[in-house]
């Protein structure tokens, strides 16, 4: 029998997924609900609403319209918010520009994504100056004063408070076709150059839904209507993980930090209430050293830590200070989220398996399919120990990287999206990742990770930070090395690292294999433009015997 459809009316509204459809409650139900940036600003959502329409009329008078390139140069502030609905609600394409690259690689993006209109920070005015004269479709630049009495250079067509004023709240915005581009970024290139991924209206607007629905699958808070918001993921990365997608539908009130510092961070979230956050292990601990010189209780926080694997000390860190800690994992590729951690427990925070579960990446929030494969891709089974390639399927899933058809043939092998993380399902369905494809260790004809021997080693109260990877050895293959920075005031050996790790092997948590017998010391790792720690760049200098 043929499949049925429904016929529908002659005027029955198809609505279009587009992310202007995000708004359609917010606007009535949180009304009173205000959008912050740092001390500078504050105004609700019908405000919120006018200057959407603002700046959408602004950036149509400069040249902007439908499949425009609209970069943006920012730090996290409520003008990267309208942006983020403003741009892709006029059928233009915003640009997040990933300002941490060097430069030149700043200027390659631009290019690539063929930026007409250019919005940029006062900050950012060298890096783009520099860019400018090879970007020969650049109709105009914006600046962004951000409240500081400047004169505008000479290439500037205006500056943002000054194009908003000068404009009509008025946009006729329209419905279009829900699966045309709305963001295009880059990652972050650790491999090498930098890869462009676009992601629909559709796309987003399913990832928003998605997200509001994975808190629901744990016994513990997430994100609801209650909840004050602040983003501590640049919004530059992966649309700061969807997250402000999610709290601008809800009507939550939003706090933006702008440029990080630890300090105004927590001003910010104890004058404004601040309930919900997320950010990289590296800015956590930041947050955290400073919660600890001022001896702040940060209970009612809640903090998603995605972008490197959460470890337990660094969460029982978080949970001494009342924060409650919880891992995610995504990719530049998905969105980014596709997992997210989840609590049975029933007793409590004090629960002895809570921060366990907690510090796993966790379970495939709505919509999302997980598969662990070997390199046949067959299926691996669910004991917990069985290691294979993390593969997803999900509808906001990147098509592909934008001109490079092998790169995104390779990223799509066999009708699945190929994550190059090692990864274990466990029987409860929950996904621990084990490591990167690229970051195992291969030693003595056994994979070590990574990622657990750092686990590990970090619970030592000498340890700072550590990252583990592995050096040529024409023994065993390759050998562990753990470059570590020490606690302040202490001092690390290589026999204490690893005592700790012959216990882990002891008790069958690592492999035989699994000791450093050498250890490297820095003052602070190398980190990626988004915080994670950069381990192609240690493994240059254990090669050249620079550590």
């Amino acid at each position: 029998m043929p499949l049925r459809f429904v016929e529908p009316a002659a005027e029955a509204y198809g609505f279009p997924l587009v992310i202007g459809q995000l708004l359609n409650s917010c606007l009535l139900t949180a009304r009173d609900n205000e959008i912050v940036y740092r001390d500078r600003s504050r105004f609700t959502y019908p405000a919120f609403r006018d200057r959407l329409g603002r700046l959408a009329s602004g950036l149509a008078g400069l040249g902007a319209g439908e499949g425009s390139t609209v970069a943006v140069m920012d730090w996290d502030s409520h003008r990267y918010l309208e942006c983020y609905f403003a741009v892709p609600m006029m059928g233009a394409v915003i640009q997040t520009v990933n300002v941490r690259l060097p430069p030149a690689q700043v200027a390659l993006t631009l290019a690539e994504a063929r930026a007409e209109v250019i919005l940029v920070h006062r900050d950012f005015l060298p890096l783009l100056e520099a860019a400018l004269p090879g970007l020969a479709g650049v109709k105009a630049v914006v600046l962004i004063a951000d409240g500081v009495d400047l004169p505008a250079p000479a290439w500037a067509a205006i500056e943002y408070e000054t194009l908003l004023e000068r404009a009509s709240p008025d946009y006729p915005f329209r419905d279009f076709d829900e699966n045309a581009v709305a963001t295009t970024f880059f990652t972050t290139g650790t491999t090498g150059r930098p890869k462009g991924v676009s992601f629909t209206h559709r796309q987003i607007v399913l990832h928003t839904l998605a997200c509001c629905g994975m808190f629901g699958a744990s016994r513990r808070r997430g994100l609801g209507i209650d909840d004050v918001y602040m983003p501590l993921t640049p919004m530059f990365h992966v649309h700061a993980w969807g997250m402000p997608y999610v709290a601008t539908m809800l009507g939550l009130k939003q706090v933006y930090p702008g440029r990080y510092d630890p300090t105004l961070i927590l001003d910010l979230r104890a004058r404004e209430g601040v309930t919900y956050s997320h950010c990289v292990p590296t800015l956590l601990q930041m947050v955290l050293t400073v919660a600890e010189a001022r001896d702040e209780d940060l209970s009612g926080w809640m903090m998603t830590v995605g972008g490197a694997a959460l470890t337990r000390a660094l969460c029982e860190a978080g949970r001494r200070r009342g924060l409650q800690v919880v891992a995610g994992y995504g990719m530049s590729e998905t969105c980014p989220t596709v997992i997210h951690a989840r609590s049975f427990a029933r007793d409590g925070l004090d629960d002895p398996a809570e921060v366990a579960a907690l510090t796993l990446a966790g379970a495939p929030i709505p919509l999302v399919a997980t598969r662990i494969v070997d390199a046949s891709m067959r299926d691996l089974p669910a004991d917990g120990r069985s290691q294979g390639e993390l593969v997803l399927r999900a509808p906001w899933l990147t098509g592909g990287y934008v001109a490079d058809a092998d790169a995104s043939d390779a990223l799509w092998r066999g009708g699945w999206l190929h994550t190059q993380d090692v990864a274990v399902r466990h029987p409860d369905g929950a996904i621990q990742i084990r490591d990167r494809l690229k970051d195992v260790i291969k030693s003595g004809g056994e994979w070590l990770c990574s990622v657990t021997m750092e686990d590990i080693v970090a619970e030592l109260d000498e340890v700072g930070d550590v990252a583990v990877v592995g050096v040529p050895d024409a023994l065993w293959g390759e050998r562990p090395v753990a470059v570590l920075v020490p606690a302040p005031g202490a001092t690390v050996t290589a026999e204490r690292v690893d005592a700790c790790l012959d216990a882990a092997i002891a008790a069958g948590a690592l492999s035989r294999y699994a000791r450093v017998g050498r250890i490297a010391i820095l003052d602070a790792l190398p980190k990626t433009s988004v915080g994670k720690i950069d381990k192609k760049a240690l493994r240059l200098l254990l090669a050249d015997g620079t550590l």
